[in-house]
């Protein structure tokens, strides 16, 4: 029996979730040690929670879809809406650099994904699935292209297989970040840990200029009624033109996920309202509906992991995800890593690859959001991983999952 939640049982049970992650992450040594998201920490707890239901008493326990879907909008349009042209030219040479680096990752992602599936016995074109598309793409765009294959390429099973590993990579990517920063922080010394004073005087110092939103959700934003009022129309008016162009693009070369396009209506809003008509951008009032949409989100989708889908997969498949998360380690140590500087402001990036390579950017965010509250600031992620793990990595994707298609479809 399906029992599915209302918004405003799923609204209190994701704060539930949130506080329960904070909670564990105060007195359980491992969550404090490896910077284990609260989010992940709460979630998974309420997703096994459901799983032991759903096993032992037959009823499957699901949020309210909707509400899961305008939060993880609104995720997206903040970052859009935050980032002015001004920023992405203050990313320069990293950015590109980073970009380059993840373009390549998303070639071997593929590649590693159809090698593992050709040799465990399944259809290589499962490799993508379980690869770029359920990975890097995220539950949407396995969504998306599960049908295709299933229906165009005769690919039998590729929407549920796309739907596990995505499930898998929410999962990994949220665990794996904090864990393989933590690990390239200690061995080359780059940082260490902050004390409690320390941290606890972060949170209350004022909110500095070059901090970017998302980078100290624990800070104070002083805001008003009427700036919240006009950064709720913001993100309402990047809400619809993502809508309008999700409808406008179906079927068309131009199709994307409708995340990009709330971020794309973000940034067309900030740059045509500061730039062209020189209103000022109350980045304050962003910041706080951008982190309460990430953290909310988050909630939302790892309580929601129906774990039975993970239980339920082929062995294959397991050798599959596995093979992949050996892959994204050792791409984030070994390169990734390394062509960003070897530094701390790298590391944090590593964990946030980890985040959007295996799930989805809330994952990366959160992955930096734990690592810099323990160690200390890094500006560069936090331009840098939003823009890349938000949109171009996206635009990448597409390109690279048709080429393949192209070629072996």
């Amino acid at each position: 029996m399906d029992l599915v939640l209302n918004p405003t049982y799923t609204l209190m049970l994701a704060v539930l979730v949130l506080y329960t992650g904070r909670i564990l992450n105060k007195y359980i040594p491992f969550l404090i040690k490896y910077n284990i998201p609260e989010p992940v920490a709460g979630g998974l707890v309420g997703a096994i929670i459901f799983y032991i239901i759903h096993q032992f008493m037959g009823y499957t326990i699901s949020i309210n879809k909707p509400m899961q879907d305008t939060f993880m909008l609104m995720f997206f349009a903040s970052i859009g809406l935050s980032a002015n042209f001004v920023k992405l030219k203050e990313g320069g040479k990293p950015l590109v650099i980073f970009l380059i680096a993840i373009s390549i990752f998303v070639l071997v992602q593929n590649g590693v994904g159809m090698a593992v599936a050709k040799m465990v016995g399944l259809d290589p074109l499962m490799g993508v699935i379980a690869g770029s598309i359920a990975l890097i793409g995220g539950l949407g765009t396995a969504g998306a292209w599960g049908p295709i294959f299933e229906s165009k390429y005769a690919v039998e099973g590729a929407l549920p297989m796309g739907i596990a590993s995505a499930t898998f990579g929410m999962v990994v990517g949220g665990l794996m970040g904090g864990p393989l920063a933590r690990y390239l922080i200690s061995k080359h010394q780059l940082a260490s840990p902050l004390n409690s004073e320390v941290r606890q005087e972060n949170k209350s110092a004022p909110l500095t200029d070059s901090e970017y939103v998302f980078e100290a959700p624990q800070k104070v934003r002083l805001i008003t009624a009427d700036n919240a009022i006009i950064t709720l129309g913001m993100f309402a008016f990047a809400l619809a033109f993502a809508e309008i162009m999700k409808n406008l693009t179906i079927g068309t070369a131009f199709e994307l996920p409708t995340f990009v396009w709330a971020l794309g209506g973000g940034i067309l809003l900030r740059n045509v309202t500061e730039s062209g008509f020189k209103q000022p951008i109350f980045d304050r009032s962003i910041d706080v509906f951008g982190n309460t949409a990430l953290a909310l989100f988050l909630a939302m989708a790892l309580v929601s992991l129906k774990l039975w889908q993970l239980a339920d997969l082929a062995v294959p498949m397991i050798i599959l995800l596995i093979a992949q998360s050996l892959t994204m380690w050792l791409f984030a140590v070994y390169v990734s890593f390394r062509v960003m500087g070897k530094n701390y402001d790298s590391a944090v990036l590593a964990s946030g690859l980890c985040g959007f390579g295996m799930g989805a950017t809330p994952n990366a965010i959160a992955n930096m959001q734990a690592i810099t509250n323990m160690y200390g600031p890094s500006h560069k992620a936090f331009l840098i991983v939003p823009l890349v793990g938000a949109f171009f990595i996206d635009l990448v994707n597409v390109v690279v999952i048709q080429g393949i298609l192209k070629f072996f479809g």
